[in-house]
Parts: C-alpha cells; structure tokens; sequence
C-alpha cells in the first residue's frame, strides 16, 4: 500500500514538474505562426533584432517592433505610444506570456478591460486574429525569433 501512494505522489509530483517546464515553451506552430504573420500583422508590425537586422514585417511604426516581445514586459517599447491601460499593465510588472498575448491579439479592448477591470480602457490595436490558434502560432513564432540565451533559458 505503502508503494501504491509512493508510486501515486511521485506521479503527481513529475507531471506537476511537466506542466512547469512546458508552462515557459510556446504550445503553438511557430512554422504556422510566421505564416498567420506575414499575412496579418506586417503592415503594422516590425520585428527587428538589436543588431538593427530586420527580421520580418515592415516599419510602418503604426505598431512597436515585437522582437523579444515573449521575453519582456507588457509596454516597454521605448519611443512607443501604448494606451493608459497597457503602461499601466507594465507599470505593474505584467510580462507578454502565452496567455496574455492570446488574450489581447484576439480581442484587444475586451482583454484590457477585463485584466484591469477598467471598462473604459482601450487598446490601440484595431486587428484581432480570429482563433485562438492563431494567436497560439503567432506567439510560438515570434518566441522563435527571440534572442538565443533567451530561447535556451526557456527550453531548459
């Protein structure tokens, strides 16, 4: 008996350990993702890496380059004009995770509203992607591009 609930704890203990591990590494496509990008967010978005190398989209400026966007807080492009409701997310430390980025790429406003309980708050952004595997893909593809030391401190 003792064995089956030793047996039991250590399989509760390993999948728990699973799910923390797979919790930092993007569960969509990214292959998919670059696709749904190149369609949909390159007129406004840019993604350039910090050697100035342009990566994907055009610098249309009308959204903030989103290189390393999986690795940084929410708001912290400099020079760029977010909404109240988006600085003051940063201001509180709220990173761009899988789920943030889902929640605000399929409905800006309406996740902005709700993640600050503001009903006034307004995002900038007009585009949403339609499904939620959409926006999955795209976060797994702009993940890819992030910094290397980056992608192997989630991958670890």
């Amino acid at each position: 008996m003792k064995t089956l609930a030793l047996t039991a704890a250590f399989g509760l203990l390993a999948g728990a350990a699973v799910a923390e591990s797979h919790a930092m590494a993007p569960s969509g496509d990214a292959a998919a993702g670059e696709e749904i990008f190149a369609r949909n967010c390159v007129s406004c978005h840019v993604i350039v890496n910090d050697d100035g190398e342009t990566l994907a989209g055009r610098n249309s400026r009308t959204g903030p380059n989103l290189f390393a966007v999986t690795t940084r807080g929410i708001g912290m492009v400099e020079d760029f004009r977010y909404s109240d409701a988006i600085l003051a997310l940063g201001e509180q430390g709220e990173m761009w995770t899988e789920e943030n980025f889902v929640g605000y790429a399929q409905d800006p406003t309406g996740w902005l509203r709700e993640i600050t309980e503001n009903n006034r708050a307004r995002g900038n952004m007009a585009f949403q992607l339609r499904s939620e595997e959409d926006a999955l893909n795209v976060y797994a593809y702009l993940h890819s591009l992030a910094p290397a030391e980056e992608a192997e401190a989630d991958s670890n």
